[in-house]
């Protein structure tokens, strides 16, 4: 399907310069993109092609281009004051990224026709992380993963904890959340994709969904919601991975592992972690899902002497070193961690405790 037409005006040649740079470089915007800084030559193209949306700035929205017929009209607010409140205004100084998500956000709900497909690209796997024993660096595995793949990859981190407790993950102010995505689902089919594009943050080259507010929200989602919701991630053909951070707190748990390409189960060395472990496996046969067991790796990290502090930093360091093994091994991802002074050794013994390919 061809793209339609944005137009881009702003009258600050640095500003348009940048600004149409950057929406350029998503390569799953839904428009062909023009950018003009000359008002008169815009009103001239506006008269013979037709402009599908038009993203103006506040200093060249001028009698000539309020005139001139599009199919949405976008302000580009500079001022701070509402002067044509019948069309929507977007803060023109808040990061590029905001403007984009904006723009995409009031575009996507007032669109009508069917909207065009996303960039395509290679078979979206889905990497389950799941352990029935606690505290056990599941989330810290899963981050390190995501931004180690991220390097190379395109990789989406989805959290389904109901306290994640990830500070520089959480929503904050308006931000939207999984829950949000969720309400997405039961809207226009079409448009779902891009909405996910509007609610989409990032850490490093990593895309993720920032974790639910209220994880009481996800009591309510169905298996075969979160199980639609990964198929229609995977139709898009956006990532490469999606890394799927998952608790028993949701309806759907094992359906959802069952959808994954490898899953990975982090333990501990006690007695209680043996018995849970056994539990869950027990759970896996009788409820014949044997073949999760089957596609799944099981380790027992050792105890590191220093963890990241923050999730920029998980590509280096003594993690890094242990899931960069581990993402040869089983993903057959070569990953050169990057060097932070001497190379980090892990204390104590740990490593592949038991490991099944399916």
């Amino acid at each position: 399907m061809k793209k339609k037409l944005m137009v881009l005006c702003d009258t600050e040649e640095e500003y348009a310069r940048h600004m149409s740079e950057f929406l350029k470089s998503h390569k799953d915007i839904p428009w062909e993109i023009c950018t003009y800084t000359d008002v008169e030559k815009l009103a001239e193209f506006g008269r013979k092609e037709p402009i599908e949306l038009l993203v103006v700035a506040e200093n060249a929205y001028s009698e000539e281009v309020r005139g001139l017929s599009a199919g949405k009209v976008i302000l580009l607010n500079e001022s701070g004051m509402m002067r044509w409140n019948q069309i929507r205004n977007v803060n023109k100084y808040q990061a590029a990224e905001e403007v984009y998500k904006e723009i995409l956000s009031e575009y996507v709900e007032t669109a009508e026709a069917p909207l065009p497909r996303l960039a395509e690209g290679s078979e979206t796997k889905l990497i389950g992380m799941f352990s029935p024993v606690k505290r056990s660096l599941q989330t810290s595995f899963a981050l390190t993963l995501g931004q180690m793949l991220a390097e190379r990859r395109r990789v989406l981190y989805l959290n389904f904890e109901h306290f994640a407790g990830i500070r520089e993950l959480q929503p904050g102010g308006r931000m939207r959340d999984l829950a949000d995505l969720m309400f997405f689902l039961n809207g226009d089919k079409d448009k779902f994709l891009l909405r996910l594009q509007t609610i989409v943050q990032k850490k490093g080259r990593m895309d993720y969904v920032p974790p639910v507010k209220a994880g009481l929200n996800l009591l309510e989602v169905t298996a075969e919601e979160w199980l639609e919701m990964l198929k229609r991630i995977g139709e898009s053909e956006e990532y490469d991975y999606v890394i799927l951070d998952l608790s028993e707190s949701i309806q759907g748990l094992l359906p959802i592992l069952r959808r994954c390409y490898h899953v990975f189960t982090l333990t501990k060395d006690d007695r209680a972690a043996r018995g849970k472990l056994d539990q869950y496996e027990q759970v896996l046969e009788l409820y014949e899902y044997g073949d999760v067991l089957q596609k799944t790796s099981k380790y027992r990290p050792p105890r590191f002497r220093r963890l990241p502090e923050s999730v920029e930093q998980m590509t280096r360091g003594e993690l890094a070193d242990y899931v960069g093994e581990i993402m040869k091994e089983v993903l057959h991802e070569g990953f050169e961690p990057v060097e932070e002074g001497a190379s980090g050794e892990s204390s104590g013994q740990g490593g592949l405790w038991e490991r099944n390919d399916g």
